[in-house]
């Protein structure tokens, strides 16, 4: 029986040298890609142009205040347009009002009338997939957001820019 036992163990490691051969390079290999929407083409999204639909998220108006920027003024000079055109969700602005009198400053610049309200016909509040779920389906947004969680997620959906704070001014990957 004892001499059985090491045999086996070869044969299992014998099996295992043989089966790994090498790969020949000049074998075109398949691939899974991943399909790409038609406004997509020739890698830029042709549905993003002036007037710019920027949909704004809660922490980006708070950054905003922290930073002394004037929202719409501050989009202007990233965009190097004059028809910008903020978009807020009722998540994002049911996310300001849950927040309080601490952000009553934001809630109030959210209710300016140079803002458009896009109303959300989901439940729940959490405006991050909310953002995330409107981007997937109109690609004419810029979403405006400094949450690394976001833009980790929007990332991943190819031709939306992103616009973020950086240096006490906006910047966006659009530019």
């Amino acid at each position: 029986n004892h001499n059985k036992i090491p045999d086996l163990i070869f044969k299992q490691d014998r099996a295992k040298t043989q089966k790994k051969k090498k790969e020949d390079p000049s074998v075109i290999k398949e691939q899974e890609v991943a399909k790409i929407p038609s406004c997509m083409f020739f890698q830029y999204n042709t549905q993003l142009g002036p007037p710019y639909y920027i949909l704004v998220d809660t922490n980006f108006i708070n950054f905003s205040i922290k930073a002394k920027l004037d929202v719409v003024q501050s989009m202007m000079d990233c965009l190097y347009a004059k028809c910008n055109v903020p978009c807020i969700t009722d998540c994002v602005m049911a996310e300001l009002e849950k927040l309080g009198m601490k952000f009553r400053v934001a809630l109030r610049i959210e209710k300016d009338s140079r803002f458009d309200r896009l109303p959300c016909s989901h439940k729940g509040t959490y405006a991050d997939d909310c953002l995330v779920q409107r981007v997937m389906q109109h690609k004419c947004y810029i979403v405006a957001t400094v949450d690394r969680d976001l833009k980790r997620r929007i990332r991943k959906i190819p031709g939306v820019p992103i616009m973020y704070i950086s240096n006490h001014r906006y910047s966006s990957s659009l530019c």
